[in-house]
């Protein structure tokens, strides 16, 4: 069944976004779907008429991954915005966080860190499946750096279409903004995602 283009006009009037931003982002999305779809697509009328083994459907089946992420992380993306509390101190990420960095503050320093790397891509809170620890990644392009067997938990784009129509060269003003509008219900629930507990060596923090 084709892929389908999910619905987040929800985030429009999110604080720091503006609707011109957030309509051209989610047409860029739509436009991964659509791709995606038509990759896979023609893959599958080549591979039935033998034409597996030739250069074009190499680099199609290259083509695919990018395509496929750039779907796939903008949907964690969007899901993961349009948030208005904070991070519960309670909850299992809150207790997590600190094992890994040694306080909440010191993650959100690596994080913010990591998205403001020259260059375009991802930066990604991770939780690797075999063990629990949490790390950030920086993902270049979609389909570059994805660390195998982790889950993705918190995804940012700092790639320039994200943010320069409302905050230029600005970067740092846009991670602010992200930072404001995190849905850590929707980041929480990734977690359960993940057949494991709190690392070895943890000591999560009583606050932060």
């Amino acid at each position: 069944m084709p892929y389908t283009a999910n619905d987040y006009s929800k985030l429009i009037g999110m604080n720091g976004f503006s609707e011109t931003q957030l309509k051209n982002h989610f047409t860029l999305y739509q436009g991964y779907v659509t791709n995606t779809n038509k990759v896979y697509d023609t893959l599958k009328e080549m591979l039935k008429a033998g034409k597996a083994t030739t250069p074009e459907y190499a680099e199609l089946k290259r083509r695919f991954g990018f395509e496929f992420n750039g779907m796939r992380l903008h949907e964690y993306y969007f899901e993961n915005l349009g948030g208005k509390k904070a991070l519960s101190k309670s909850g299992r990420l809150a207790k997590l966080l600190p094992g890994g960095f040694g306080s909440y503050d010191d993650w959100e320093k690596d994080f913010r860190a990591t998205g403001a790397m020259r260059g375009i891509g991802w930066a990604i809170l991770y939780q690797d499946n075999t063990n629990g620890w949490l790390f950030n990644q920086w993902i270049n392009e979609h389909e570059t750096g994805h660390p195998a067997g982790c889950q993705p938990i918190l995804v940012m784009d700092v790639f320039e279409h994200a943010f320069m129509l409302d905050y230029g060269l600005k970067r740092a003003d846009y991670i602010e903004a992200f930072f404001k509008n995190i849905n850590w219900d929707a980041v929480e629930a990734r977690l359960g995602l993940c057949d494991c507990t709190e690392p070895d060596g943890a000591n999560p923090a009583s606050e932060f």
